[in-house]
């Protein structure tokens, strides 16, 4: 995405999301393609590591989105805790459509629990009123840079026996009362997609401290591989035969997917990794910038809060319009033929393939119904700069002045 094109007629183009090739992935995109080695290797090895110490974690895994961290994910625990199908797994009512679609596609059955008004994030306060004897697992989406209420979410999990996934496809780094977000759950997922916290094109991520799952989730990538051989320099374990290595390297013991990043992405995210404080002050800059420009609007919009004792990274800025006489449909085509660039705030329950499936859900979700009809979100990545910042405020102020 080029913000530094506007499209003809507009003064200046923002988008959602951006990226650009520093010298510093050029160099490490170089050392990959010298190496000869594209399958996953050393430059993996590293950005996991990485990953897993940020997040507090044992264990990373790179995979090619975070759909995938979340499809074996729950495939793993479904298989670890003998989970049946059509059993149930917890999923908030606003989130991006793969949180729960990768419930169906591995069998069970997504519950939906509304979400907080403020926040936008899974309610704590309705989750026990969703659980039922089939129920399995939540998983608490961390949204647009920002942790959900991990407190009151994991003692209900630990009352009620239930395994929890991190759904933290769009927050990477922030803290929630000191501890960063995929350390709380059984498993945590990232994403790398463009206009994510870290872009490497296509990627995803899983956090666990379990060896049990880990050694699960890099066959569950690999086409339900036997463990012993998952990359290619695996017949180096000297704790095994090379024979018996040999013998089980085309050995498949579960159902599973070819779901695998290469060298190329992690190092793209190698680079981020090594700059994620200045772009993650950066982002929070434009944040209170946007603030800044858009104070005095109050009355008609809702600005983005922070939780307390939380961090946010700001994948992007949230928006909710306040004011019932202002149709969101006209605010969004005044900024779009102004180059501000939108996304409506994650709509799930009344996409249509989900009104086809369970209904008309808004009388049950009347936090998620309100904010399908009235929010949205623009970009606040790294590549905004003060002179967007400032445009995009007088835009703002244009309509409702």
């Amino acid at each position: 995405m080029d913000i530094t094109k506007p499209k003809s007629g507009v003064e200046r183009q923002v988008a959602v999301g951006t990226f650009h090739a520093t010298a510093r992935m050029k160099e490490l995109l170089l050392q990959v393609i010298d190496s000869g080695r594209l399958t996953a290797g050393p430059m993996m090895d590293r950005l996991e590591r990485e990953i897993a110490r940020l997040h507090d974690s044992r264990f990373a895994l790179m995979c090619n989105s975070g759909t995938s961290a979340l499809q074996i994910a729950l495939a793993a625990l479904k298989e670890a805790y003998g989970w049946n199908d059509g059993d149930e797994v917890l999923v908030p009512a606003v989130t991006f459509i793969a949180t729960s679609n990768v419930v169906m596609y591995n069998g069970l059955k997504p519950v939906f629990v509304d979400v907080e008004p403020n926040y936008y994030m899974v309610d704590p306060s309705l989750i026990e009123a969703r659980i039922t004897k089939y129920t399995r697992a939540i998983i608490p989406v961390h949204l647009a840079g920002q942790p959900c209420d991990m407190g009151p979410i994991m003692d209900i999990a630990r009352r009620h026996n239930l395994r929890v996934v991190e759904d933290s496809c769009e927050t990477m780094f922030a803290r929630y009362k000191g501890r960063p977000v995929g350390s709380f759950g059984d498993i945590g997922c990232f994403s790398t997609y463009v206009a994510h916290v870290i872009t490497t094109g296509v990627g995803g991520l899983c956090t666990t401290s379990s060896p049990e799952l880990i050694t699960m989730l890099k066959s569950l990538m690999n086409h339900g591989r036997d463990s012993i051989y998952i990359r290619i320099d695996d017949d180096r374990n000297l704790d095994h035969d090379i024979f018996e290595i040999a013998d089980r390297r085309f050995s498949f013991v579960r159902l599973g997917h070819s779901f695998r990043c290469t060298e190329l992405e992690a190092a793209l995210g190698v680079a981020q990794l090594e700059v994620w404080e200045a772009q993650t002050a950066r982002r929070r800059a434009v944040a209170n910038g946007l603030t800044r420009q858009l104070s005095g609007l109050e009355r008609y919009l809702q600005l983005p809060a922070i939780r307390p004792d939380t961090e946010h990274v700001f994948m992007f800025y949230p928006l909710v319009i306040k004011d019932p006489a202002i149709a969101r449909a006209d605010l969004i085509r005044h900024l779009e033929e102004r180059g501000v660039e939108t996304r409506y705030l994650l709509p799930l329950i009344n996409q249509p393939i989900y009104r086809k499936l369970f209904g008309d859900l808004d009388e049950r979700y009347p936090a998620a119904a309100h904010l399908n009809r009235n929010a949205f979100y623009i970009g606040c990545h790294v590549d905004v700069t003060d002179e967007d910042v400032s445009y995009i405020g007088r835009t703002f102020h244009e309509f409702f002045d």
